[in-house]
């Protein structure tokens, strides 16, 4: 199997700061921002984006995780790893909930996180924020925030590797 290295641990970072810009500017500023990593990997760059909004608007951004297991319609029934636990700021309603996830595929995922996000609040407006978007949408889901459009092949794998979860920082296709 060939394996080559799409983003390495610099790439990654200029575009985790890219993003970071791009939520500010199109927030206007950071009051009402909250970020929502989905676990495992979402919830690691929804931290590294909340640092970098921190040193550039000097301003703590409130960031939680949304476990979506139970809330995926193909995976609800037999899920393929245990559910992670979910931690969600006091208070997302009327907040503009930026949800972060490390590759956005078929779209099913962040629909199972809004449907989970409906169970914790009513913001006032929902943005998704993806470090890789890899195309193969089945649902009419788009990204806001894009480190790298990266279109593969389906039975190509692309592996987003983070030094808090894997020790390295990486993205990988195979």
């Amino acid at each position: 199997m060939n394996t080559r290295t799409v983003l390495d641990q610099a790439e990654i970072s200029r575009a985790l700061t890219r993003i970071s810009h791009e939520i500010i500017e199109a927030n206007k500023g950071v009051s009402d921002l909250v970020l929502v990593g989905i676990p495992t990997r979402g919830t690691h760059l929804a931290q590294r984006i909340a640092a970098n909004i921190s040193r550039i608007e000097g301003v703590d951004v409130p960031v939680g995780s949304l476990d979506v297991t139970m809330y995926r319609d193909d995976l609800a029934h037999h899920p393929t790893r245990a559910p992670m636990p979910t931690e969600m700021p006091e208070d997302i309603d009327g907040a503009t909930v930026v949800l972060v996830d490390d590759v956005l595929y078929s779209g099913r995922t962040v629909r199972a996180a809004l449907d989970a996000l409906g169970d914790h609040g009513r913001p006032k407006v929902v943005r998704l924020a993806a470090l890789i978007d890899r195309g193969h949408r089945e649902l009419p889901i788009r990204a806001d925030f894009i480190g790298k459009n990266l279109p593969s092949s389906r039975d190509e794998r692309i592996s987003v590797r983070l030094v808090e979860h894997d020790g390295e920082d990486a993205v990988t296709i195979s």
